[in-house]
Order: structure tokens, then sequence, then C-alpha cells
């Protein structure tokens, strides 16, 4: 296995795990930076738990793409979803006035943790890219 597909392998399965811990940090409602993107924002117990069936979905897929990374067509699917997921926290983060909720809330956090996102799925693109020219 060349080094590009090894090193988008192993991306794949970073991110099921993270995502894996996303979604247990959700179901047990432990409010953690990095696990919550929106951590100090109030939220209900139903929320947290359908983020948490949404990111156990996530980490699901990244772990199937991770057992077979030469699937183009599944992971092409999660940087598709990975992108418009990316948009709409822009959209969250540029349009929702989190003041209201509390005047503590520093919104300079939920975008440090967008763009840790962003970079994350830029790297997978990069190492789709690179793989797809050695596979072909």
């Amino acid at each position: 296995m060349d080094s590009k597909l090894k090193i988008l392998k192993f991306s794949l399965l970073a991110g099921a795990i993270y995502f894996a811990l996303v979604s247990i940090a959700h179901m047990i409602g432990y409010k953690v930076p990095i696990l919550f993107v929106y951590f100090d924002v109030p939220s209900y117990p139903y929320q947290d738990r359908i983020i948490s069936f949404l990111a156990f979905g996530w980490a699901i897929f990244l772990f199937t793409a991770f057992l077979n990374p030469k699937n183009k067509d599944l992971i092409k699917a999660i940087l598709i979803a990975g992108t418009v997921a990316i948009i709409g926290l822009v959209i969250i983060n540029l349009t929702t006035d989190f003041t209201i909720l509390s005047k503590d809330i520093n919104i300079n956090y939920f975008w440090m943790e967008t763009m840790g996102l962003l970079v994350y799925i830029l790297w997978l693109i990069y190492f789709y890219i690179k793989s797809g020219k050695i596979n072909k």
C-alpha cells in the first residue's frame, strides 16, 4: 500500500475515533471543548442525544472507509457531507447571536473548532486526491 493511501487510511481511522468520542460525550452530556463544538451553549439532553446518534453514524462511515480506503465512492460521499457540515457550522457561527444565550460565550472558540474540522476535511481531500492518482 502506497504511503499516501496509508495516510488516508489512518486519517479516516482518526476521524472515526474522534466521532466515536463525540458520540459518547454527547450521549452522557459531558460538555468538553473539541467534542462539543458549541460546548458552552445551553442544550437539552434530547438534542445532545440526537447529535450523539448522528456522530455515531459519522464514526461508522469513517471506520468503514478506513477498512477499505480504496472505496473512492464512500470517501467522496464523506468528503461532500463533511464539506456541507463545515458550511453549516460557518452559517451558524455567522448568523447566531450567542450573546442572547449568555454574555460569557466566546464565539472565537466555535470558530477554532470549525476551522479544526475544516483542516481535517482538507487533509482528507488532499490525500484522497493524491491516493487516487497512485491507484490509476
